[in-house]
């Protein structure tokens, strides 16, 4: 079984031996590997499953670091990193030479954050040099929040010789982060995360929605997906008729809800994985309001609904 710690060296020393180490980020727990390592780098999609063309996010421990990674950084970006790094936001922007291609899937643009949880920033700071660090998960299933998660879906794939698991607790937000890609004259919400488009706007002026080819993490139509079938609606009495329904014909339903957006976000993938462990056959999710937090769950339960 791959070593679960709390020590910060432990991780560092696997970091610069060529191992990968599942650490806790306020979002999700992410698989972090030496970003300027292309076989180590490899490892990560190896374990993942995840395919090589599907770009990772770099992370790093202070946003002073961004001018070696990127070519330039648009005044939105440099607008959107002042006010929300360290935090949930991830930018897309025009990479540097100095980016492997492996990172990027063979894009000419990179994605970066500077992450707020405290090990994970400490982590950053003690490597000395940014990180790839896609979900701790087999690609396309329900993202950790917990080591626990990470353990049951890349447990047996993780080498205990050199890799580690280092244990924050579960993750504050729960949900990966907002993307934004600044390439343009217009900057386009990707994803969207605990950083709303709402406020993505009021920081920069204006939001374009995604268009274009994929060209970030999360963008595929079915993602985030537990092995239940997940029907979504919109509102709480229309799922207790909907899951009252299913158990009379004999399946096992479940009613996901919660009018708290934070702390729906902050539950949601714990809550479909214990679905599937309990042998729930279908979730009835309701979809929040879409506004703030409840574009990135309504987006999420899209995904893994498979009508992403």
């Amino acid at each position: 079984m791959v070593p679960v710690t709390v020590d910060v060296d432990v991780a560092c020393v696997a970091l610069r031996s060529a191992g990968l180490v599942a650490l806790p980020t306020e979002t999700v727990y992410g698989l972090a590997a030496d970003a300027t390592d292309a076989d180590t780098i490899a490892r990560v999609f190896e374990v993942k499953g995840r395919p090589t063309d599907h770009p990772l996010i770099v992370h790093l421990g202070d946003a002073a670091w961004l001018p070696d990674w990127v070519l330039d950084i648009p005044d939105a970006a440099a607008r959107l990193a002042d006010a929300c790094w360290p935090g949930p936001l991830t930018l897309v922007l025009r990479r540097s030479d100095r980016v492997l291609n492996a990172v990027t899937g063979g894009r000419h643009t990179v994605a970066v954050r500077v992450p707020a949880h405290p090990l994970a920033s400490e982590v950053l700071l003690r490597f000395g040099g940014p990180l790839v660090a896609p979900s701790a998960n087999r690609f396309g299933h329900v993202s950790p929040t917990t080591p626990a998660h990470v353990l049951a879906d890349l447990g047996a794939r993780l080498d205990p010789e050199r890799d580690v698991v280092l244990d924050g607790g579960a993750c504050a937000v729960g949900m990966e982060s907002t993307i934004v890609d600044c390439t343009g004259p217009i900057p386009q919400v990707l994803r969207p995360g605990a950083i709303s488009p709402e406020k993505v706007a009021a920081i920069v002026g204006a939001v374009a929605p995604a268009s274009g080819p994929r060209r970030a993490p999360g963008m595929l139509v079915s993602h985030y997906s537990p092995r239940c079938a997940i029907e979504l609606v919109d509102y709480l009495g229309d799922a207790d008729r909907r899951a009252a329904e299913l158990t009379q014909t004999g399946r096992r339903a479940l009613v996901l809800h919660d009018p708290d957006p934070v702390a729906y976000a902050r539950t949601l993938y714990d809550r479909l994985r214990a679905a599937d462990d309990a042998g729930i056959e279908v979730v009835v999710a309701v979809l929040p309001p879409a506004e703030g937090l409840g574009h990135a769950i309504r987006d999420r339960l899209s995904r893994a609904s498979g009508r992403g």
